[in-house]
């Protein structure tokens, strides 16, 4: 099943057309003058966005690209008003923006069952019973049709959300880590490479729920298009804290953070004011004296690092509780 991570998609819309008046004239044994008795056009139906927890990508919009809503009814004798046309709902994944093909925002939509409006359907056309009454029984040829609306193509475009967002180099250990704390089931495997999407998983710790999301690997130049590029760069700005994972067994572990903290700050610069972690895997392999080094090398530039082993619980716990009082000051949290 490949490519089963549709993260942005293209999709044409259109709301339905309003329906239109209706000219007709009641006359009756009774009714010595006919007077305007054609009902109004329905308004056309409208096209909703709504989120999905249970949705994670866009592939049930890849074979459905085109949603047009249904036209009102036109009106009817009687002064009755035609029927509304059927309103269309579109389900996307939480973290959800959308654009237009100029790029400029129309929404977001972040929140379970949460519904906006993204095209309101025309409004039907008056009837020649609008434009007379009884008092004023005179013959009226006027009506309106309904309005007609355009269709036009929109961007959606899905970023993760997470409370923690997962930043290193490729193998590394992030896939390795989320399997650890979370029951996220990750593509795990002692050789070079890297997951091509974003794994969510989600941590219970203190009886409340985090949601943790491993990024795939960035290297060097990745704002540039280098590697996977920035594809998926565009999640981590959906995320509150930003784990960066460093391989300390290539001796440059400093290197790596401020290459990766370089790549964040080309794509984004507004990234570098979120809550960071620093974690240094695999401590079970690195001398004593190594770990001062890398100690010193961080307090020289004012951050601290927290050693983690996947085989120490004591370690493991250690970290979950740096995370948790860190998200315990989030107001969105634990919802």
């Amino acid at each position: 099943m490949k490519n089963n991570f549709v993260d942005s998609i293209k999709i044409f819309c259109k709301s339905g057309d309003g329906g239109s008046g209706m000219i007709c004239f009641r006359k009756g044994k009774y009714i010595f003058k006919s007077y305007p008795d054609g009902g109004s056009g329905g308004n056309g139906g409208n096209i909703f966005i709504q989120g999905n927890s249970n949705i994670c990508t866009f592939i049930h919009l890849r074979y459905k690209k085109h949603w047009i809503a249904n036209p009102g009814k036109s009106g009817g004798k009687n002064n009755r008003t035609g029927s509304n046309g059927k309103n269309i709902l579109i389900e996307v994944p939480l973290g959800t923006i959308v654009r237009d093909c100029n790029g400029n925002l129309i929404m977001e939509v972040n929140k379970n069952m949460e519904k906006k409006m993204l095209l309101s359907g025309g409004i039907g056309g008056k009837g020649n019973a609008s434009f007379g009454n009884k008092k004023n029984k005179i013959l009226n040829f006027n009506s309106k049709n309904g309005v007609k609306t355009k269709g036009k193509w929109i961007n959606l475009e899905l970023k993760v959300l997470a409370d923690v967002g997962i930043i290193g180099f490729p193998n590394v250990g992030k896939s390795t880590l989320l399997a650890t704390i979370t029951k996220a089931k990750t593509k795990v495997g002692n050789y070079p490479f890297t997951n091509k999407i974003p794994y969510v998983g989600i941590l219970n710790f203190n009886f409340k729920s985090i949601v943790i999301a491993d990024i795939p690997g960035i290297i060097e130049n990745a704002s540039h298009g280098k590697g996977l590029g920035h594809n998926f760069l565009r999640h981590i700005e959906r995320n509150y804290i930003l784990l960066f994972l460093i391989f300390s067994e290539e001796k440059n572990e400093k290197k790596q953070y401020l290459i990766l903290l370089n790549e964040l700050k080309k794509f984004n610069p507004e990234l570098l004011k979120k809550k960071r972690l620093l974690v240094a895997s695999k401590s079970d392999i690195i001398k004593d004296c190594d770990k001062k080094r890398i100690l010193n090398e961080f307090l020289n530039i004012k951050e601290n690092i927290t050693f983690i082993s996947y085989k120490n619980k004591n370690e493991i716990n250690n970290l979950l509780k740096k995370i948790f009082n860190i998200l315990i000051n989030k107001k969105t949290i634990f919802s």
